[in-house]
């Protein structure tokens, strides 16, 4: 059953979250392909570029992330946290 953000997150408890994005049925998000030969190191970039457009559009500070050939990782901070030393991803 889904349940609402607002029961899920506890900013108080619990203010950074680890999120994954994973790739599936050998798809590559970057990096080289060695069963197709491709290369996808390009998309890195554009990987780079959105998180730092949605980190505005959804109120997240990205405080660590990493962009892996099958996955990305990401470190976030909800704004509601009420500490002040936040740091934004440059």
């Amino acid at each position: 059953m889904t349940r609402a953000r607002k029961e899920l997150v506890s900013v108080e408890t619990t203010p950074y979250y680890h999120c994954i994005c994973r790739c599936v049925r050998r798809a590559f998000l970057c990096g080289e392909d060695s069963y197709s030969g491709k290369n996808y190191e390009h998309r890195r970039g554009w990987v780079l570029e959105r998180l730092r457009e949605l980190q505005g559009v959804f109120a997240v500070d990205v405080c660590a992330y990493a962009v892996m050939s099958n996955r990305l990782a990401m470190t976030g901070s909800d704004h509601g946290n009420p500490r002040k030393d936040r740091r934004k991803m440059v």
